[in-house]
């Protein structure tokens, strides 16, 4: 049995708390965030986004370090370690409106550009392959949330065993979704390869390469 089979949903909108114990966690001193030269809507989105098991958090945090910016983590897996039955339809909706609040709480701490671990496009992702569809309010709001840069994680890591964790014999499938609902977004992304040492240098590279170009 799947770990999303033995949880329980937790009741509509009953994240709250979770979600500000999430944001304060990653806030940054202001002196290092955005202090008001900055016009948030200036400030370049870059998500991390891929299969299961291919280092998007460790990413996600090495490159907030490096650019001495925030990062925005995935508010699913917050909410899925408190479930205890099998994730619903609501719980999918639920991950969505967190994910998309998480974001924008963080964004104001942002310096230049704001790192996020995984998108909203997830749970499109998941809702697709578990109940056949997705929610309109998420396919509606794909189009008008974009980000600048996505950088897609590739499988060539080995698979590190987690609760959350389920498809360890469908990375290639997933890959390929990812492929084609970036490229359905008509998204910028790269595809990042290589060690954990070599992912962080491929990474680097890549987004200095997109901001020298926009």
């Amino acid at each position: 049995m799947s770990h999303r089979e033995k949880l329980s949903s937790l009741q509509p909108l009953k994240y709250q708390s979770k979600l500000k114990e999430i944001i304060d966690q990653n806030l940054v001193p202001a002196s290092a965030g955005n202090q008001g030269g900055n016009v948030l809507s200036v400030i370049k989105k870059i998500a991390v986004v891929g299969p299961e098991s291919t280092g998007k958090s460790t990413i996600s945090k090495q490159l907030a370090e490096h650019y001495l910016t925030v990062w925005v983590p995935e508010f699913a897996r917050e909410y899925c370690e408190k479930l205890t039955l099998p994730c619903t339809w609501q719980d999918e909706i639920n991950m969505f409106h967190g994910q998309l609040k998480l974001e924008n709480q963080l964004l104001p701490q942002a310096r230049n550009i704001l790192i996020c671990d995984t998108t909203f496009l997830t749970v499109k992702i998941w809702s697709d392959y578990t109940f056949g569809n997705s929610a309109q309010e998420v396919l509606d709001e794909l189009p008008k949330h974009p980000y600048d840069f996505y950088l897609l994680m590739d499988i060539d890591l080995p698979w590190q065993e987690d609760p959350l964790r389920e498809f360890p014999n469908l990375r290639e499938y997933f890959m390929q979704v990812w492929h084609t609902e970036l490229q359905a977004l008509e998204a910028n992304y790269k595809v990042i390869s290589g060690s954990h040492t070599e992912r962080l240098e491929n990474a680097v590279k890549a987004v200095d390469y997109f901001l020298s170009t926009t």
